[in-house]
């Protein structure tokens, strides 16, 4: 939207308007609010459990290990201070004893979905791929959370 298309639907009495360059599509992939009938679809961003354990590349991994084993999760996404996703620790490392460190543990470069992927059609694919859940990130990496396959 043009900068002056966005001062005139300020002047119409609209108080939070935006010039979003990146365009619709980078919008709905960063799990901004859509209208309209996509609005409506059930997606990875709306399933999405941001309570998902996380941890940084400086923690104890003993620790990490501990409050994740007394969570119902098992696995631990490692995250920035700007909780962009760095990799996973997955049901392995929670449950090793390996003496070693977060990032030595951790799996680099986890896949990822964005917010607006379809459920249904993330439901199929970790059918497909007999995964039980989707680390789902922003365009720009940012954790948003995880969403879990449903069990039969």
């Amino acid at each position: 939207m043009s900068p002056r298309a966005a001062w005139r639907l300020e002047a119409l009495g609209f108080t939070e308007v935006y010039d979003y360059v990146a365009g619709k599509a980078d919008w709905a992939a960063s799990g901004l609010p859509l209208e309209g009938r996509t609005g409506q679809q059930p997606t990875a961003g709306r399933a999405a459990d941001p309570a998902v354990p996380t941890c940084t590349l400086d923690e104890d991994l003993r620790e990490v290990r501990a409050r994740v084993r007394a969570s119902d999760w098992r696995q631990c996404i490692v995250i920035n201070k700007q909780r962009i996703v760095l990799g996973r620790l997955g049901r392995a490392a929670i449950e090793s004893e390996e003496k070693t460190s977060v990032e030595g543990a951790m799996s680099e470069g986890p896949s990822t979905v964005r917010p607006d992927t379809p459920l249904a059609q993330l439901f199929e694919r970790l059918e497909r791929q007999q995964l039980e859940t989707a680390l789902v990130t922003t365009s720009e990496g940012v954790l948003v959370g995880v969403v879990r396959r449903p069990v039969d």
